[in-house]
């Protein structure tokens, strides 16, 4: 049996094999073989079906396959461990959300992944505006109806779980206003969206896509969305901003990532053809499809710049929602 000693030496010398495989590719022939993407959410889902987009236009870019590989789990942190895990060559690389680059840094204590060292950011995709919906029973059509009801009564509203974007903008809303209101985490966003439809909850911060057509079918009522702008999908929905909650301007976002280190020729590569696949009309009208406000711009450096910005601003939020410091 081999001792602990020389099973390490052997685990080094492997790993200073594979660098030397990754560090001697030529970037400009990047890439020879099968690219792993990994979707940090389960099949079907909004980042899997863009994920699923992103990689099989890469792969037609790059006649070579981009592989989707589903690994969910703990708010994305379980696919992010195992992408800054990888050999820095290009050949593994994520769709990482504000939550993967921006947030979960500041909600989790012991963070087993460094998103400013460990993950560089490749491209940015596209942002994803939510949307402030309450059961159409709740005798409110208004930002202001809203913060009187919760002022009278007490009011619960729903997220996809502890820590979510929705959890977020919950708690952000609760402070600008002074409002009290309970916070009940969901598995996910659908369940939630259920409970306001069944009057279990009252209201929500919902990703568009889903609340869409329940909106559409009366079976919720949008007040606002919560991005400055209105979206391609909906420019029915107001902004927040503009009907009682000034400077309410914030939106999650979706990007590729790949393990910090990658060489800087590579990540120019793959952000040149993701900008590219982006920009195809028929692309944009499929992200507009799916409530995704479209981006496919700039550079890996100025995405590091944005994404540090994000950061801090989302510590913020994270800070007076009062979840920093999870587990």
């Amino acid at each position: 049996m081999k001792s602990i000693g020389s099973m390490l030496l052997g685990l080094a010398l492997f790993g200073m094999s594979a660098g030397l495989s990754w560090a001697q590719e030529p970037a400009q022939d990047y890439p020879t073989r099968q690219v792993n993407f990994i979707v940090p959410f389960a099949p079907g889902g909004g980042t899997d079906i863009l994920g699923r987009l992103v990689g099989q236009k890469l792969s037609e870019r790059f006649s070579k396959p981009f592989v989707v590989e589903n690994r969910p789990g703990a708010g994305t942190v379980t696919a992010a461990i195992q992408v800054a895990r990888s050999a820095p060559d290009g050949y593994t690389i994520m769709m990482a959300t504000s939550s993967t680059l921006a947030i979960n840094v500041s909600l989790y204590k012991k963070l087993p992944y460094d998103p400013g060292k460990d993950l560089v950011p490749v491209a940015l995709i596209c942002s994803v505006p939510f949307v402030l919906v309450v059961n159409p029973s709740l005798p409110v059509n208004s930002v202001a109806d809203l913060i009187k009801l919760a002022k009278e009564k007490p009011l619960s509203y729903g997220s996809g779980g502890a820590g979510a974007f929705h959890h977020l903008m919950g708690e952000l809303f609760k402070v600008s206003f002074g409002i009290p209101m309970t916070h009940v985490p969901y598995k996910g966003t659908l369940p939630a969206l259920n409970d306001v439809i069944a009057g279990h909850i009252q209201l929500m911060f919902s990703d568009l896509a889903p609340a869409l057509p329940l909106i559409e079918g009366g079976k919720v009522r949008a007040l606002g969305v919560t991005t400055a702008q209105r979206a391609a999908s909906a420019p029915q929905i107001p902004p927040l901003s503009e009907v009682g909650a000034p400077g309410f301007d914030w939106a999650a976002w979706q990007s590729v990532a790949a393990p910090g280190g990658t060489p800087k020729d590579i990540l120019a590569k793959l952000n040149r053809a993701v900008n590219a696949a982006i920009a195809e009309p028929e692309v944009m009208k499929q992200l507009v499809g799916q409530s995704f406000n479209p981006i496919g711009k700039g550079s890996p450096e100025e995405l590091e710049r944005f994404v540090a910005a994000e950061t801090a601003r989302f510590a913020k939020v994270v800070a007076q929602a009062g979840v920093a410091g999870s587990e």
